[in-house]
């Protein structure tokens, strides 16, 4: 039947919840603080709410969307690799770009606790509720779609960061798609975050 706008307009309904709530999330994460503490906002925003709606909402187990230790033997020599390769990165980095160290001199208080609670949320919503939902549509493309919002929400941070992050937002995802788990892309980026903290405030 043609409508106004053409043929009738059908959606997946839970690839559009996951869209809108993510989209919503981030927004709600970079206009209001919930908590006295970023990082427990982060773990409310896109851990706690994003299991909630799979659990209540969707009626699944969070395992389809990568909450699971999934190919543990796979994802540990993953991780160690990550770790290996970018570490000379993240310390050429940290310690030789101006912006770098500027940007992450403050956050060195409570570590590494404080970048494991900022993102355990931050990597299940990209690399397990987003890209999970998104893979039953559209397959590997995932990578690539989960891969925007994660590199659109590091505008702000350091212009080296940021430029990169299409190209890790995908790696990530790739590892999270290879394990069926997105454990071990937040132990890599858990690892990053807080190596190059230490290296930008001259901790090393």
């Amino acid at each position: 039947m043609k409508t106004l706008l053409g043929n009738r307009l059908t959606f997946d309904w839970k690839v559009v919840t996951i869209t809108i709530l993510s989209t919503l999330l981030l927004m709600v994460d970079y206009y209001h603080r919930l908590t006295p503490y970023y990082y427990w906002d982060r773990v409310i925003l896109y851990l706690v709410i994003p299991l909630a709606f799979i659990l209540l909402v969707f009626r699944e187990n969070p395992k389809e969307f990568g909450f699971a230790l999934g190919d543990w033997k796979a994802g540990l020599v993953i991780t160690a690799l990550g770790i290996l390769l970018m570490a000379p990165v993240i310390y050429f980095l940290g310690s030789g770009d101006a912006s770098m160290r500027e940007y992450y001199k403050p956050y060195t208080n409570g570590l590494p606790w404080t970048t494991f609670l900022d993102l355990i949320g931050w990597e299940f919503m990209f690399r397990g509720w987003i890209l999970f939902g998104y893979a039953r549509k559209f397959g590997h493309d995932a990578l690539w779609l989960q891969a925007v919002p994660f590199a659109i929400a590091h505008i702000g941070k350091p212009e080296v960061e940021t430029l990169s992050t299409i190209f890790g937002g995908f790696a990530f995802g790739w590892v999270a798609y290879r394990t069926k788990s997105f454990l071990y892309p937040f132990l890599i980026h858990w690892f990053i975050s807080t190596f190059i903290i230490i290296v930008a405030a001259g901790l090393i």
